[in-house]
């Protein structure tokens, strides 16, 4: 037993930051009855010591309170939580102090050439850091997929066999607005061997029930078959859900981390796949260190980012990609401007409540955009479509 004035000494803290933890209600030392002096025992400065760790490393008191509530539970996987989600926070710091240095440092580069300075040039540098900074930080989930967790991979299926598709002479599912897909070992340009007919040159109009998973399963197939996984590769799936993308990688032979901004959807991922690495992050600021992995996946999941945050968003996917690594994406998208207007039109003629409703809140990326922008990185791309607005695009770095 101690009294606070040992503590303090003991634990190289002030007694008034004892006085304040105690205040908050994170410790509760005996007091002695004879005088009313508190006295600490090894478990109260036990106590302490993490409380003063998890404030080393930025935890705020809210989230110290949540943590050591789990810890006298036995609750690891919920204080692992909480430690993930600090780590998350402390690489989104580290990543915009390091894009703050890169801006910095092309003003440098402005400023030394030759010629007189035209500062119109630093205003447009600071403009558009301004922007994807606030791009970072105004990202939420409003969909709460906590709360869909539950029966997510029950809402996948029954989407996926939704009845607006034919089947073919096959027997396998899809719409009239299905390309054939091209040999894993071509790369095509997004202009080339696709068919990119739109509503507005079609003979097919807006559907009239709009399913955000049709053609989920095959979507996974063909993700998974393009990647192709070598033996050990280690992939990343961001916006993992419950898995099951990360899960058919897994299959092949990949060393798989899946990340996802719901603690729920990874509980559940995690009871799917024991083996399978995973941890709370988003696409904004995912947390691992540069060039960690062979390839990046994502299904369904890009479109709940506005235009900058996408654009950031494939710029930390080149982050943690070695030299060779590869880009998977799956989701619903437009092939142009020209395909997203009329489509818009379409609905709003039709009034088509679920269409309108789902562009409202979602972003679904232009897919020439994100071709363009990819090769512009050094990336040659193919794409295959799954349905009118489903596709799957895979980037290979030339070098």
């Amino acid at each position: 037993m101690m009294n606070i004035k040992e503590a303090a000494s003991r634990l190289g803290i002030s007694a008034r930051a004892i006085r304040f933890y105690e205040e908050k209600g994170l410790i509760l030392p005996a007091k002695q009855s004879s005088n009313g002096y508190r006295t600490y025992t090894e478990n109260d400065i036990w106590r302490l010591q993490t409380i003063a760790a998890l404030r080393e490393i930025g935890m705020s008191l809210q989230d110290i309170t949540h943590a050591i509530g789990e810890i006298d539970q036995g609750n690891q996987q919920r204080l692992e939580e909480y430690l993930e989600l600090q780590q998350a926070v402390m690489y989104a710091q580290w990543i915009e102090l390091k894009r703050m240095m890169d801006t910095t440092q092309r003003m440098i580069d402005l400023n030394r050439q030759d010629g007189p300075l035209d500062v119109s040039h630093l205003h447009d540098l600071a403009d558009s850091a301004r922007r994807l900074r606030e791009a970072r930080q105004n990202w939420h989930d409003r969909w709460n997929y906590d709360t869909q967790a539950a029966i997510h991979d029950q809402r996948v299926q029954a989407e996926g066999r939704g009845s607006t598709e034919h089947p073919n002479s096959e027997g396998r599912h899809h719409s009239a607005y299905a390309s054939p897909i091209s040999d894993e070992n071509e790369v095509s340009h997004p202009n080339q061997d696709t068919d990119h007919s739109t509503p507005s040159d079609s003979n097919d109009t807006v559907q009239s029930s709009f399913y955000l998973y049709h053609n989920y399963d095959e979507a996974l197939e063909q993700t998974a078959h393009w990647i192709s996984p070598a033996l050990g590769e280690k992939g990343l799936d961001i916006g993992t859900g419950t898995g099951n993308l990360a899960g058919k990688l897994l299959q092949h032979g990949a060393d798989m981390t899946a990340i996802d901004q719901s603690r729920e959807m990874l509980r559940r991922c995690r009871t799917k796949y024991p083996e399978m690495h995973v941890k709370l992050g988003n696409f904004l600021a995912l947390p691992f260190a540069d060039h960690s992995f062979d390839f990046v996946v994502s299904s369904f999941a890009f479109h709940h980012l506005s235009p900058d945050q996408q654009l950031l968003a494939l710029q930390e996917m080149q982050r943690v990609l070695t030299s060779r690594g590869r880009i998977g994406l799956t989701d619903l998208m437009f092939v142009d401007a020209t395909h997203r207007d009329s489509y818009i039109r379409q609905a709003e003629t039709t009034g088509h409540e679920e269409q309108l409703r789902a562009l409202r809140e979602r972003h679904f990326p232009l897919l020439d955009e994100l071709c363009g922008w990819l090769e512009q990185q050094g990336y040659v791309t193919k794409h295959v479509r799954h349905n009118e607005l489903l596709y799957t695009l895979l980037a290979v770095p030339l070098r």
